[in-house]
């Protein structure tokens, strides 16, 4: 069965980085569209990063765009979202999915 496991999250202080990993099994990963949620608490999910498996190309929201990146390494079947300059509004547990399929999630939590 498709199984997601997000890994990389933690504590960091502000301005500091982290690497979000996403190990993907049984699907073929290399055929799908990929994306990064958050969820802080009290909040709804919000979109993060998307990349396409056609061309690669990305899509940010204008809160991460120019610090975070998303890329893939079909070879792998792993995900990834390198965050930079992280900020306090960061702090959430990150997600993986596609397709209706969802990890667990990481949590990343970034002190002031």
């Amino acid at each position: 069965q498709v199984q997601l496991v997000e890994s990389g999250g933690g504590l960091v202080q502000a301005g500091g980085s982290l690497r979000l990993s996403c190990a993907a099994s049984g699907l073929t990963f290399r055929n799908y569209d990929m994306g990064w949620f958050r969820q802080a608490p009290g909040k709804e999910r919000e979109l993060v990063a998307t990349i396409k498996w056609s061309d690669l190309s990305t899509y940010y929201p204008n809160s991460v765009k120019g610090r975070f990146t998303i890329s893939r390494d079909n070879a792998k079947n792993t995900l990834y979202l390198q965050m930079n300059s992280l900020k306090p509004e960061d702090t959430a547990v990150y997600y993986c999915a596609f397709n209706g399929y969802w990890g667990q999630g990481t949590q990343v939590t970034v002190s002031s």
